[in-house]
């Protein structure tokens, strides 16, 4: 359902190219990982936006939670701290700035730029 709501709303989606086996042998994150089931849910927002003629991009991960979305600036941060602050002044939720810079990234491919 997560998947089919995702789609049907947006025309372009956006997601990190996440090497989930990779992140399942860290014993910390393997379990969470698991339970969320990221690698299906990839491959069926994938499957769907093709299916309906949506745009499916996947972007380097490569500092998307440390890159500032406000300035670019690189403020590097452990896992364990979930909110992001800049010296330019944004201070937004981790991951709320990971998926801005994610979208970014992806439109960026096309040559759109925020």
């Amino acid at each position: 359902k997560i998947s089919y709501n995702i789609v049907k709303h947006n025309d372009i989606i956006c997601v990190e190219d996440l090497q989930v086996k990779n992140m399942m042998k860290n014993h910390k994150l393997a379990k969470s990982i698991a339970n969320a089931g990221w690698g299906m849910l990839d491959k069926y927002l994938q499957y769907k936006a093709e299916r309906e003629g949506k745009i499916f991009i996947k972007v380097n991960p490569a500092y998307t939670s440390q890159r500032c979305s406000g300035c670019g600036r690189i403020v590097e941060k452990d896992l364990s701290v979930r909110v992001h602050k800049c010296e330019c002044g944004l201070e937004i939720d981790r991951d709320v700035n990971a998926a801005i810079n994610v979208l970014y990234e992806g439109l960026g491919q096309f040559g759109i730029t925020a």
